[in-house]
């Protein structure tokens, strides 16, 4: 087919497509002005269909000039130009997506995203090379494997910081907190998120006469939710009369998962956030589901910090919203956008933003974060020492307790609080725990 052919067809295909979207938008809104200027889909992509015409027959290097390699790079400039969390993938990265909500892939164990155009470290998922070696929340990656990042798009970073298990790779990274510049050597393994990790009743010296209970939500996945359950089962078998849910440098994840966990400690069909978008098919809310055992109304504290993000997020805003928990630690991320995946014919697929999220209260979290009830911050030592040693699979209980009480003002702070509830409740012949709302 030559290329006056090419042109032609990608032109007639856009004709159909432009005449049907032109056809919707007149339907749902008014007729633009001459002033707002001209949008006419039909003309604005037969430029871009001319554009691709010219590279192909001119540019010097015929090599980078396919049709798919250009057709690639155009998607994935125009995903890139509209937010960091927007983006196009190749079959390739689509299939890597796919297993990370399957709890699996390999790398260093970074989440990432662009912030003030160089990527930054949402978190450092626990137990994996990035945690191991120090990188915190925060750090930006100005190169990987010596190469700048600077004007880097965020999936080709991503590409970068993943491979085979086994493999070398050198980040340097800054801290904006310090303004400190270092290189990591880390090498790429296979990454295996657990869910929930951490469950048990804490050290009576930490916590008196309570029995307070303690779980850590890596991120949000699909087995997240029903592994809680079981975790939260038992602990209750165990006589827990509160709990601390750990949230710190929880990425996120799948939303319905961040619902369904939420849906372990509110009544059924209580609305825990809400969505709105440009369409109308994105105003939404998202309640628990009906059919939802409900627990008994124990105390509760969420611990989060900078590295919270996402679902993490829904689930400290809604229990904090709710009056079910109180939220202890640093603000969050502040990433509450949705990203909706659509597969395309060649098995790519578009991730784009198509609305944000909305605490039960209305609060947006995109941006904001969700701000603590009671603040503790923590340095960047404390950070670095509690999530490498605590991370160690045979950490003694002595360890840990010991951990805890120097380098975890936040876990501290947590079992004053409910310790103090429980208190209160005590003196005034309440119950603390075992009541349903």
């Amino acid at each position: 087919m030559n290329r006056q052919l090419i042109l032609t067809a990608i032109i007639c295909v856009v004709s159909a497509i432009s005449f049907h979207n032109s056809r919707a938008e007149k339907a749902d809104k008014p007729e633009k002005t001459e002033a707002e200027g001209d949008d006419n889909g039909y003309s604005q992509i037969s430029i871009f269909a001319k554009a691709v015409q010219l590279l192909r027959q001119d540019y010097v290097d015929g090599d980078k000039t396919s049709y798919h390699d250009l057709i690639n790079a155009a998607m994935k400039g125009m995903l890139a130009s509209l937010d960091p969390h927007s983006q196009f993938m190749d079959p390739e990265d689509f299939r890597d997506m796919q297993d990370d909500t399957r709890s699996r892939f390999n790398g260093l164990g970074i989440e990432v995203s662009m912030k003030n155009g160089l990527p930054t470290v949402v978190t450092a998922m626990e137990d994996t090379p990035a945690s191991k070696a120090g990188i915190l929340s925060g750090d930006q990656i100005l190169k990987i494997n010596g190469s700048s990042t600077e004007r880097m798009e965020l999936q080709d970073a991503i590409n970068l910081l993943r491979g085979a298990p086994g493999q070398k790779v050198t980040l340097t990274l800054m801290r904006p907190a310090t303004k400190e510049i270092k290189e990591f050597n880390l090498e790429r393994a296979e990454i295996k998120v657990q869910s929930v990790k951490g469950a048990k009743l804490l050290d009576p010296e930490l916590t008196g006469s309570f029995k307070i209970g303690y779980i850590r939500l890596i991120q949000f996945n699909e087995p997240t939710a029903d592994e809680l359950s079981r975790a939260l089962d038992d602990l209750e078998k165990k006589g827990m009369q509160a709990l601390i849910l750990d949230l710190r440098n929880n990425p996120g994840g799948l939303l319905n998962s961040a619902v369904d966990v939420c849906a372990q400690f509110v009544p059924p069909n209580t609305k825990v956030v809400s969505t709105q978008g440009r369409a109308a098919s994105q105003q939404r809310e998202y309640s628990t589901s009906g059919a939802t055992r409900e627990r008994p109304r124990f105390p509760m504290a969420v611990l989060v910090n900078e590295g919270s993000a996402s679902g993490a997020e829904i689930v400290s805003g809604a229990l904090k919203d709710l009056n079910r928990a109180i939220v202890v630690g640093e603000t969050t991320f502040g990433k509450g956008s949705v990203q909706n995946v659509m597969q395309l014919p060649d098995g790519s697929a578009l991730r784009f933003t198509t609305a944000k999220y909305y605490t039960p209260s209305k609060q947006t979290i995109h941006g904001n974060g969700v701000t603590p009830n009671i603040r503790v911050p923590m340095s960047a030592e404390q950070e670095r020492t509690l999530f490498a040693l605590r991370s160690e699979e045979n950490l003694k209980p002595d360890d840990e307790k010991n951990l805890i009480k120097s380098k975890d003002p936040q876990m501290l702070r947590a079992i004053d609080a409910l310790k103090g509830v429980m208190i209160y409740a005590q003196q005034n012949g309440t119950k603390a725990q075992g009541t349903k709302k």
